[in-house]
């Protein structure tokens, strides 16, 4: 019988993203190869949803249900194993259907019964959240990350709505798909790892306190407006724009001083906020990583930018990616090791250097491909090139898992 511990949990959410790089790999090779018997659209389905619940929420799960261990309840996994059992068990009904029949009635069910483990989740947890006698500011982010949690289910709810009644209007089906998106990776997503992040640099941020706590006021301000972003045909009200401009302003230039002044903190006491040198290089280039989305967000609140990127592709997907592996993916595995929940070894340091060359060759692919698209140009193996980058994240996710397997 599995043990309920953090490197257990851990452990089966790497095995996740492994296949979630598996189906990846296979979208990547149906582009440039002929691969009949699969449907393209349903496994991308397939690829997003098991992303999503599979991998990230997991992952995060796990993560914050082991703060609760190690500040509330020592028993917290013990408390929490028929949630995550199900949230895996509703994971993997959703990949083993959504490549058969897309959005029908098994997918749907599997779909549904996500959300409700997800509010089962969101409740449990605020409850425990509020047992921990020392209150800080990630016990706000975590609370939001909740709340952010259980709204992304509306934009499900609204698509099931549309589909029942076949009234499928494009506008509002974009509408409904990303606000699930939107605010799963920049409420939950994003709001739990920066919880957890504070959490683990607390004693840098009470120095500091004013600019943390007006940071997750910015953000969570700017969570609604910058929804705007991903819907320009919803904000063209010049007031509700401009709203949306003032939130993405507000929110790079309060992380930019909160991270500039939490470096320099750090340089000046000596203090490494991170023991590992490597897991600090690995932080930095989350930081980077953030930066660059935060700015992006910022840029695409021009009207002018907005219609001229909005429909490109490989601009969204790289995007999205951006957040997804160089923000997301990257934290939950820093996290891991610098908690010690999982041993940083050679093999893994080696599977983890690779992992980003995937990131950053994938990134720079798709940016490339999305100025090429944006000129009408068509760059010649661009595809295969992509290709050959989703295969460099495969071997990356393949050589971690192997490594801490066997380090386990």
């Amino acid at each position: 019988m599995m043990k309920h511990t953090a490197k257990n949990w851990i452990l089966i959410s790497f095995l996740n993203l492994l296949i979630v790089a598996i189906l990846g790999t296979i979208l990547r090779y149906k582009i440039v190869f002929s691969l009949p018997f699969i449907n393209q659209k349903y496994l991308l389905h397939a690829h997003s949803h098991f992303a999503f619940s599979g991998w990230i929420t997991m992952a995060l799960m796990t993560l914050t249900v082991d703060y609760l261990k190690k500040n509330q309840n020592s028993n917290a996994f013990k408390k929490y194993k028929s949630v995550l059992w199900l949230n895996l068990l509703t994971s993997y009904g959703m990949l083993f259907s959504f490549p058969f029949e897309g959005y029908a009635t098994v997918s749907i069910i599997f779909s549904t019964l996500s959300i409700i483990v997800s509010y089962v989740f969101a409740m449990m947890y605020w409850k425990d959240l509020k047992l921990i006698s020392i209150k800080n500011i990630s016990h706000s982010y975590l609370k939001a990350a909740l709340i952010f949690f259980v709204l992304s289910s509306t934009g499900v709810f609204a698509l099931a709505y549309m589909m029942a009644t076949k009234q499928v209007e494009q506008n509002y089906y974009l509408a409904s798909v990303y606000f699930f998106l939107h605010f799963q990776y920049n409420g939950w997503f994003i709001f739990a790892i920066i919880g957890l992040w504070i959490e683990s640099i607390t004693t840098t941020l009470t120095i500091m306190p004013y600019l943390s706590k007006l940071f997750f006021w910015v953000l969570s301000f700017a969570v609604l407006p910058t929804y705007l972003l991903s819907t320009p045909w919803l904000s063209t009200n010049i007031i509700i724009h401009s709203i949306v401009i003032i939130a993405a302003t507000l929110q790079f230039i309060v992380w930019t001083a909160l991270l500039i002044i939490t470096i320099r903190l750090h340089n000046a006491v000596k203090e490494p906020i991170y023991e590992n040198r490597f897991v600090r290089k690995i932080y930095l280039l989350i930081a980077l990583s953030f930066s660059i989305k935060l700015l992006l967000q910022l840029v695409s609140s021009s009207t002018y930018i907005s219609n001229i990127t909005y429909g490109f592709r490989p601009i969204v997907i790289g995007y999205l990616h951006l957040v997804f592996l160089g923000v997301v993916s990257l934290f939950i595995l820093a996290y891991s090791f610098s908690k010690k929940i999982i041993p940083l070894t050679y093999t893994s340091k080696a599977a983890i250097i690779i992992f980003i060359v995937g990131i950053l060759l994938n990134e720079i692919l798709l940016m490339i491909q999305g100025i090429a698209d944006l000129a009408y140009y068509v760059i010649p193996d661009i595809n295969l090139l992509l290709l050959l980058a989703a295969f460099i994240l495969l071997i990356g996710i393949t050589f971690l898992n192997l490594s801490v397997k066997l380090k386990h």
